[in-house]
Protein backbone atom coordinates (compact mmCIF):
# COMPACT_ATOMS: atom_id res chain seq x y z
CA UNK A 1 0.00 0.00 0.00
CA UNK A 2 1.29 3.25 -1.16
CA UNK A 3 1.65 6.31 1.25
CA UNK A 4 -0.97 9.37 0.69
CA UNK A 5 0.91 12.11 -1.99
CA UNK A 6 1.67 15.10 0.48
CA UNK A 7 0.60 18.12 -1.09
CA UNK A 8 3.06 21.04 -0.59
CA UNK A 9 1.97 24.01 1.76
CA UNK A 10 1.34 25.98 -1.32
CA UNK A 11 -0.56 23.40 -3.31
CA UNK A 12 -2.87 26.43 -5.60
CA UNK A 13 0.40 28.45 -6.42
CA UNK A 14 -0.86 27.96 -9.94
CA UNK A 15 -3.93 29.40 -9.48
CA UNK A 16 -4.75 32.00 -11.92
CA UNK A 17 -5.72 35.11 -9.78
CA UNK A 18 -8.52 37.02 -9.18
CA UNK A 19 -10.07 40.18 -11.69
CA UNK A 20 -12.98 41.37 -13.68
CA UNK A 21 -16.72 41.20 -12.13
CA UNK A 22 -15.99 37.76 -10.52
CA UNK A 23 -12.78 39.13 -8.42
CA UNK A 24 -15.22 41.15 -7.20
CA UNK A 25 -17.77 38.99 -6.20
CA UNK A 26 -15.48 36.98 -4.51
CA UNK A 27 -13.95 40.32 -2.50
CA UNK A 28 -17.33 40.64 -2.01
CA UNK A 29 -17.74 37.28 -0.49
CA UNK A 30 -13.96 37.26 1.49
CA UNK A 31 -15.69 40.10 3.33
CA UNK A 32 -17.98 38.37 5.03
CA UNK A 33 -16.03 35.39 5.62
CA UNK A 34 -12.79 36.55 6.72
CA UNK A 35 -14.44 38.50 9.62
CA UNK A 36 -13.40 35.67 12.24
CA UNK A 37 -9.92 35.31 10.97
CA UNK A 38 -9.03 39.36 10.52
CA UNK A 39 -10.45 39.34 14.64
CA UNK A 40 -8.26 35.77 15.32
CA UNK A 41 -5.02 37.55 13.38
CA UNK A 42 -5.29 40.82 15.51
CA UNK A 43 -6.05 38.79 18.66
CA UNK A 44 -3.18 36.20 18.59
CA UNK A 45 -1.00 38.85 17.27
CA UNK A 46 -1.82 41.40 19.86
CA UNK A 47 -2.08 44.33 17.45
CA UNK A 48 -2.09 47.15 18.90
CA UNK A 49 -1.28 51.65 18.58
CA UNK A 50 2.65 51.90 17.63
CA UNK A 51 2.30 48.61 15.42
CA UNK A 52 3.25 48.38 11.70
CA UNK A 53 1.24 45.40 10.31
CA UNK A 54 2.24 43.78 6.54
CA UNK A 55 -0.91 41.82 5.43
CA UNK A 56 -0.18 39.57 2.69
CA UNK A 57 -2.77 38.98 0.60
CA UNK A 58 -4.83 41.41 2.08
CA UNK A 59 -8.11 40.88 -0.35
CA UNK A 60 -10.73 43.31 -0.07
CA UNK A 61 -8.72 44.56 3.41
CA UNK A 62 -10.83 43.50 6.40
CA UNK A 63 -8.05 42.46 8.43
CA UNK A 64 -6.45 45.08 7.41
CA UNK A 65 -8.89 48.10 8.73
CA UNK A 66 -9.36 45.56 12.10
CA UNK A 67 -5.84 46.12 12.67
CA UNK A 68 -6.01 49.44 12.05
CA UNK A 69 -8.90 49.98 14.40
CA UNK A 70 -6.55 48.73 17.04
CA UNK A 71 -4.50 51.93 16.65
CA UNK A 72 -2.07 50.00 13.96
CA UNK A 73 -0.55 51.55 10.84
CA UNK A 74 -0.96 48.82 8.04
CA UNK A 75 0.14 47.96 4.10
CA UNK A 76 -2.11 45.86 2.65
CA UNK A 77 -0.60 44.18 0.14
CA UNK A 78 -2.26 41.98 -2.78
CA UNK A 79 -1.37 40.98 -6.42
CA UNK A 80 -4.40 41.52 -7.72
CA UNK A 81 -5.48 45.03 -8.69
CA UNK A 82 -9.73 44.60 -8.82
CA UNK A 83 -8.85 43.49 -4.91
CA UNK A 84 -6.80 46.55 -3.87
CA UNK A 85 -9.59 48.89 -5.33
CA UNK A 86 -12.00 47.04 -3.88
CA UNK A 87 -9.98 47.72 -0.55
CA UNK A 88 -9.74 51.37 -1.59
CA UNK A 89 -13.31 51.75 -2.31
CA UNK A 90 -14.29 50.48 1.63
CA UNK A 91 -11.58 52.05 3.47
CA UNK A 92 -10.64 55.56 3.85
CA UNK A 93 -8.37 55.15 6.75
CA UNK A 94 -5.58 57.16 6.51
CA UNK A 95 -3.23 54.42 8.83
CA UNK A 96 -3.55 51.90 5.79
CA UNK A 97 -1.67 52.14 2.60
CA UNK A 98 -2.93 49.24 -0.13
CA UNK A 99 0.36 48.36 -2.76
CA UNK A 100 0.29 46.04 -5.43
CA UNK A 101 2.87 43.21 -4.30
CA UNK A 102 3.59 39.39 -3.40
CA UNK A 103 4.81 37.55 -0.92
CA UNK A 104 7.82 37.27 -2.94
CA UNK A 105 8.01 40.86 -3.37
CA UNK A 106 7.16 43.25 -0.58
CA UNK A 107 7.57 46.61 -1.66
CA UNK A 108 8.16 47.37 2.17
CA UNK A 109 12.05 48.84 3.22
CA UNK A 110 13.86 46.62 5.67
CA UNK A 111 12.88 46.40 9.53
CA UNK A 112 9.82 48.19 8.84
CA UNK A 113 7.36 46.02 9.88
CA UNK A 114 6.62 44.53 13.46
CA UNK A 115 3.77 42.06 12.37
CA UNK A 116 3.16 39.75 9.20
CA UNK A 117 0.68 38.06 8.53
CA UNK A 118 -0.60 36.28 5.97
CA UNK A 119 -4.75 34.47 6.24
CA UNK A 120 -5.54 32.19 3.99
CA UNK A 121 -2.81 32.67 1.20
CA UNK A 122 -0.19 30.97 1.73
CA UNK A 123 -1.06 28.10 0.02
CA UNK A 124 -1.47 30.45 -3.03
CA UNK A 125 1.92 31.82 -2.58
CA UNK A 126 4.54 30.75 -6.00
CA UNK A 127 7.77 30.35 -3.49
CA UNK A 128 6.91 29.58 0.23
CA UNK A 129 11.03 30.00 1.07
CA UNK A 130 11.10 33.42 -0.95
CA UNK A 131 8.27 34.83 0.98
CA UNK A 132 9.50 33.95 4.37
CA UNK A 133 12.83 35.16 3.28
CA UNK A 134 10.56 38.53 2.61
CA UNK A 135 8.95 38.23 5.75
CA UNK A 136 12.43 37.81 7.77
CA UNK A 137 13.70 41.04 5.39
CA UNK A 138 10.75 43.22 6.49
CA UNK A 139 9.87 42.12 9.91
CA UNK A 140 11.77 44.15 12.52
CA UNK A 141 13.83 41.96 15.64
CA UNK A 142 10.94 40.81 17.73
CA UNK A 143 8.62 41.11 14.94
CA UNK A 144 5.45 38.37 14.78
CA UNK A 145 4.82 36.29 11.80
CA UNK A 146 1.31 34.37 11.64
CA UNK A 147 -0.21 32.36 8.91
CA UNK A 148 -3.43 31.07 9.27
CA UNK A 149 -5.45 28.21 6.59
CA UNK A 150 -8.47 26.56 6.94
CA UNK A 151 -8.07 22.96 8.22
CA UNK A 152 -8.86 20.54 5.40
CA UNK A 153 -9.10 16.81 5.18
CA UNK A 154 -6.14 14.72 3.85
CA UNK A 155 -7.55 14.09 0.15
CA UNK A 156 -9.65 17.14 0.21
CA UNK A 157 -10.38 18.14 -3.76
CA UNK A 158 -11.67 21.78 -5.58
CA UNK A 159 -13.10 24.69 -2.54
CA UNK A 160 -12.50 21.85 0.18
CA UNK A 161 -8.95 21.83 -0.46
CA UNK A 162 -8.10 25.77 -0.12
CA UNK A 163 -6.22 24.88 3.52
CA UNK A 164 -4.24 22.93 5.11
CA UNK A 165 -3.70 19.61 6.57
CA UNK A 166 -2.46 19.08 9.77
CA UNK A 167 0.57 18.05 8.03
CA UNK A 168 1.04 20.87 5.85
CA UNK A 169 0.59 23.18 9.11
CA UNK A 170 3.56 21.16 10.64
CA UNK A 171 5.39 21.40 6.97
CA UNK A 172 5.20 25.39 6.99
CA UNK A 173 6.57 25.57 10.75
CA UNK A 174 9.28 23.44 9.64
CA UNK A 175 9.99 25.86 7.07
CA UNK A 176 9.62 28.76 9.03
CA UNK A 177 12.24 27.53 11.37
CA UNK A 178 14.57 26.49 8.46
CA UNK A 179 14.02 30.77 7.22
CA UNK A 180 15.26 31.47 10.76
CA UNK A 181 12.60 32.11 12.69
CA UNK A 182 12.33 31.18 16.64
CA UNK A 183 9.21 30.45 19.18
CA UNK A 184 7.58 28.61 16.08
CA UNK A 185 3.93 27.10 17.38
CA UNK A 186 1.47 25.51 15.73
CA UNK A 187 -2.39 25.95 16.98
CA UNK A 188 -5.67 25.14 16.01
CA UNK A 189 -8.59 27.14 16.12
CA UNK A 190 -12.68 26.65 16.40
CA UNK A 191 -14.54 24.10 15.09
CA UNK A 192 -16.36 22.36 11.85
CA UNK A 193 -16.44 25.16 9.07
CA UNK A 194 -14.31 27.63 11.36
CA UNK A 195 -11.98 25.36 12.16
CA UNK A 196 -8.24 26.85 11.14
CA UNK A 197 -4.95 26.28 11.49
CA UNK A 198 -2.31 28.69 12.89
CA UNK A 199 1.34 28.91 12.79
CA UNK A 200 3.25 31.71 14.65
CA UNK A 201 6.76 32.83 14.95
CA UNK A 202 9.35 35.82 16.18
CA UNK A 203 12.06 37.31 13.74
CA UNK A 204 14.73 37.01 16.22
Amino acid sequence: MTAPEVLPVNHHADHPGFSGVTGVIVGLMLLWMGRASARLAAEATDVSTGDHVVDIGCGPGGAAREAARRGARVTGVDPAPVMLRLARTLSRDANIEWTEGTAESVPVPDGSATVWWSLATVHHWQDVGKGLGEARRVLTPGGRLLAVERRARPGATGLASHGWTQQQAESFAAQCRTAGFTEVTVGRQGEGRRGVWTVRAVRP
